[in-house]
């Protein structure tokens, strides 16, 4: 299956036995704006009970923030909400998204076309490593979320053991997942990943400094491994419950994504 073929498909739980992304390839904004949700899978639908247990969604309005192929917004039209807006930088994607959340707009993250006070929930999943300025995007997430509302934002973990949005070696791409590139000092790593930020705990929270926000809750979470259980399906599931199990002790430091909740002061 080439990468043309996901071109215009919006992710639906009832087609995930039949489009695992076991074979495909990487899409030609790979390196620059890493894949998006292809298919709904456990790892997404765990995801969205953790971003229904911190924001609001019934009858919110919600943005998701660089969209993708419009997995997520798709999901809180169809469970939670009529009022429900997403961009993103690729007009591909955005012509994907737009099949099942309408308004779906072509923007950069660093300069939203949405008013001040506009949103009671904005998701950032796996985006604001990738923009231009990320505190930019932070600071253009917080201007359009209401007083009382709240950011989701999922973004990498510096201390994960893999690097899973490829490197550069000698000036040429390579799609996959590196081991302890996020390791080595910043001069080093970024020459092997200058494609992607990754992020300390300190990091990730610094992006809101000097906002009118408040942390309501940071951790770390391991991923849903999905494409492990489909291929080994034993080894797959003990290797996910012993993870799920491993975010509520200090190995959760070495977890794949941060999830950090913002709330907007009034």
């Amino acid at each position: 299956m080439t990468s043309t073929s996901w071109r215009g498909f919006v992710p639906t739980p009832d087609r995930e036995s039949k489009l695992l992304m076991t074979d495909h390839h990487p899409s030609d904004q790979a390196a620059l704006r890493g894949e998006p949700s292809y298919v709904w899978r456990s790892g997404q639908e765990r995801r969205l009970q953790m971003i229904a247990r911190w924001a609001a969604l019934k009858d919110a309005r919600i943005l998701e923030a660089g969209c993708g192929l419009g997995a997520y917004s798709s999901q809180f039209r169809r469970r939670y909400s009529p009022s429900v807006e997403a961009f993103d930088v690729e007009l591909e994607r955005v012509k994907a998204a737009s099949a099942e959340t309408p308004h779906a707009l072509v923007a950069a993250a660093e300069a939203l076309p949405y008013r001040n006070g506009l949103f009671d929930t904005i998701l950032s999943n796996e985006v604001i490593e990738h923009v231009v300025d990320d505190r930019a995007a932070a600071r253009e997430m917080v201007r359009t979320l209401k007083p009382g509302g709240r950011i989701v934002l999922f973004c990498p973990n510096r201390w994960y053991p893999v690097e899973q949005h490829g490197h550069y070696w000698k000036g040429t791409y390579h799609f996959g997942n590196t081991p302890l590139i996020n390791y080595l000092p910043d001069r080093w790593r970024n020459k092997l990943a200058p494609h992607v930020r990754t992020y300390s705990a300190r990091a990730v929270r610094g992006l809101f400094d000097g906002l009118p926000v408040r942390i309501v809750y940071h951790t770390r979470i391991f991923g849903g491994y999905d494409n492990i259980v489909y291929r080994h399906p034993r080894l797959g599931r003990a290797l996910r419950a012993a993870l799920y199990v491993a975010e509520h002790t200090p190995l959760r430091v070495l977890g794949l994504s941060h999830l950090l909740i913002i709330e907007k002061m009034g």
